[in-house]
């Protein structure tokens, strides 16, 4: 395939629970060495962001607004259309509108990057309002308000694209998710702006960043650097390690203790106590009665009274302005819990 000229711009035969793994890319047979196509993958572990504090300089990068949601690679496939997590879990069933939206691409097969999202009235995307309509952590709700933001093509009609510079595969994309649809499925948008502008006026709008992507790249999984993410809040994920009793907050937790991955241990990295909705708390805290330990998880020196300590398994993501000289977040705010299936990563300390 030619560069494109620049332009602006089912179910698994298996448990459900168990994820999809990939496997490593086989060599052509040498027996058959006209076969035309590539074989198509059964799963693609995602490319990853990596944060940096400022947007990179250069003509080799390529912006898009960051969207807040669940990662999910949409495969058209001759027997149907299969929906993954990050962590390659089958979510068909939880997005039946985006399901229907890809049966309707033109294309035989494919494998389509992106994020799923619930918009705001604003046209902003919120992760609240997407757990929320999928019943919350665990939940077994199929939401009707999700649309899938694409943003990659990793196969198209019996071609493997992930060695194919980004340029080749947005040029493909934008010609089975046309830009400016209001569909399903939608197209992100790339925005041709320099970079400190673009992330200044993201910032001004309430977004929650912007994504720089080196436009020469090929599409390699992990986070090696090839896409950057510059926030305008801090948002991270954190291990949920107990609460504070209060008598009068709702569900009665007064605020959450909150752990970051520091090598094989966990730290205390301070509470949250704001974000939390009436009928979330008390579903939240059903949970947490159910972790219960008597000692601590982390190493902990501050006042003991009230508080509940818990087995580190529930993920909650967090949104906070900074941190404090003592390692602890500033003005922290509970946006939701993560659901394992997501395969989110914890905050990791250096």
């Amino acid at each position: 395939m030619t560069k494109p000229p620049r332009t602006p711009s089912k179910p698994l035969l298996h448990e459900n629970e168990a994820p999809v793994r990939s496997r490593p890319r086989r060599r052509r047979d040498p027996a058959q060495p006209q076969l035309p196509f590539d074989p198509m993958p059964a799963r693609i572990e995602p490319c990853l962001a990596l944060l940096k504090a400022k947007p990179p300089k250069g003509d080799d990068w390529v912006y898009e607004i960051k969207w807040d949601g669940y990662r999910l690679a949409v495969h058209v496939e001759p027997a149907g259309v299969r929906i993954l997590t990050r962590g390659g879990h089958d979510w068909t069933h939880r997005f039946p509108l985006i399901e229907a939206a890809a049966r309707a691409i033109p294309v035989t097969t494919a494998i389509l990057d992106g994020e799923a999202v619930v918009l705001d009235e604003r046209g902003r995307s919120d992760f609240g309002l997407l757990q929320q309509s999928l019943g919350g952590r665990a939940g077994k709700k199929r939401s009707s308000d999700a649309v899938f933001m694409a943003f990659d093509l990793l196969y198209f009609d019996g071609h493997d694209l992930t060695r194919s510079e980004l340029g080749v595969r947005r040029h493909l994309l934008e010609g089975l998710v046309p830009a400016g649809a209001q569909r399903d499925i939608r197209l992100s948008e790339e925005v041709e702006a320099d970079g400190d502008a673009l992330l200044r006026i993201a910032c001004e709008h309430g977004l929650e960043g912007i994504i720089a992507k080196n436009r020469n790249s090929a599409y390699r999984s992990g986070r090696l650097g090839d896409w950057l993410k510059i926030k305008c809040i801090q948002s991270d994920s954190f291990f949920v390690v107990g609460y504070e009793l209060s008598v009068a907050a709702r569900g009665r937790i007064g605020a959450l203790m909150l752990a970051a991955r520091k090598g094989d241990d966990l730290v205390y990295v301070g509470s949250v106590g704001t974000g939390f909705k009436e009928s979330e708390a008390w579903k939240l805290r059903g949970m947490m009665d159910q972790i219960k330990r008597k000692t601590p998880p982390i190493a902990y020196s501050g006042r003991r009274n009230d508080l509940v300590w818990l087995q580190p398994t529930l993920i909650a993501e967090i949104e906070y302005r900074a941190w404090t000289g003592d390692g602890k977040l500033r003005h922290a705010s509970y946006k939701g819990l993560r659901e394992a299936q997501d395969n989110a990563a914890v905050f990791e300390i250096e």
